[in-house]
């Protein structure tokens, strides 16, 4: 499996439709989801999931004259929701270059949202629009739950990982063995518990983040009282012990968490790790926040060849997610008989 800064041939969304994910709030998220789609197809190609025609008319009208069309594929490959990063095939690269895709088990985090019966329809469905083999794999996972920094490591969380409403039946062993099987990596390095009001049980993608193969982004709490501080301070101190395959120590990059994002009091998972890295661009969540502008300029000084682009996700986030957990790439191929 690539890393993220591997070079694309595309993004893929799912484009949002389920009103219920977005509670009295879902008319800003169609405008935020077009400010996405715009910074990224200036470098690569989006390919956007849609129900039906008159669905792919209706996306087609709202990025009119924002992306150009020639930038966009649809695909009516019909979904729930909206979490391509977790419903969403896996690709993978061989060294000829070949494109795979695994479709692992979708179960909505746990059997959390129902129905979800078209999400894990998915993966085959996205494998096939680019003629790419497809291996189903009898076990639940999610995009957002895993982290590769595309040279044999893999960073997850034991809160998700390790959670009954997965894989109950595997030891940490068995999905070790599973995910250096099937995404060839080498070790797979554990974190903690995620953040607060994470509804996916600690995904890696709020948490930490790789940004090159020896380094990591991860987020902090300063504040003492905030519920984020014990479990993020704890990740920071795993980090510190990890080695990679080589023996050398993550180099860790900290970025500190916005203030409490909170809907009808409920606390909403606003992380700035949960960036999505394009071709040339880093789609970064912003929540009208004084750590707004020092988030941007630790993931611009991560990222020197690429605009970091911060996209106001105080409405998005209600969803539960943002651009991360919306995205999922496709690496660059070899096409059939391509030289």
């Amino acid at each position: 499996m690539p890393a993220e800064w591997s070079a694309h041939e595309s993004t893929w969304l799912s484009w949002p439709h389920k009103r219920e994910s977005w509670p009295g709030k879902f008319e800003p998220v169609e405008p935020v989801m077009v400010q996405l789609v715009a910074a990224l197809a200036r470098h690569e190609r989006v390919r956007i999931n849609v129900l039906d025609a008159a669905h792919e008319r209706h996306v087609a009208e709202q990025l009119e004259g924002r992306v150009h069309a020639e930038h966009v594929v649809f695909h009516r490959i019909p979904t729930d929701d909206a979490w391509c990063r977790d419903h969403g095939a896996i690709f993978l690269t061989r060294p000829d270059r070949a494109l795979h895709a695994l479709d692992f088990r979708f179960n909505a985090w746990g059997g959390k949202y129902l129905p979800y019966d078209r999400d894990d329809a998915v993966a085959p469905q996205m494998a096939a629009a680019l003629g790419a083999p497809c291996a189903s794999v009898d076990m639940v996972l999610e995009g957002g739950s895993i982290e590769v920094n595309g040279a044999g490591t893999l960073l997850t969380t034991e809160q998700c990982l390790l959670h009954p409403n997965r894989n109950p039946d595997m030891s940490r062993e068995a999905i070790e063995d599973c995910l250096c099987d099937l995404l060839g990596v080498r070790q797979v390095l554990w974190l903690g518990d995620g953040v607060a009001g994470d509804d996916t049980d600690g995904h890696i993608d709020d948490l930490t983040r790789f940004v090159a193969e020896d380094t990591v982004v991860t987020v902090v709490e300063a504040d003492r009282g905030d519920e984020n501080h014990r479990p993020l301070a704890e990740n920071r101190e795993r980090l510190e012990a990890m080695r990679l395959p080589d023996g050398r120590p993550l180099k860790v990059v900290e970025i500190q968490m916005p203030r409490p994002v909170v809907y009808r009091g409920d606390r909403l998972p606003a992380s700035y790790a949960n960036f999505y890295i394009g071709n040339r661009t880093v789609a970064m969540p912003a929540f009208d926040d004084p750590a707004d502008e020092p988030a941007r300029a630790a993931l611009a000084a991560c990222f020197p060849g690429r605009e970091v682009v911060p996209i106001d996700c105080t409405d998005l986030v209600l969803g539960l997610g943002t651009f991360h957990c919306l995205t999922q790439q496709v690496p660059v191929f070899q096409t059939e008989g391509s030289p």
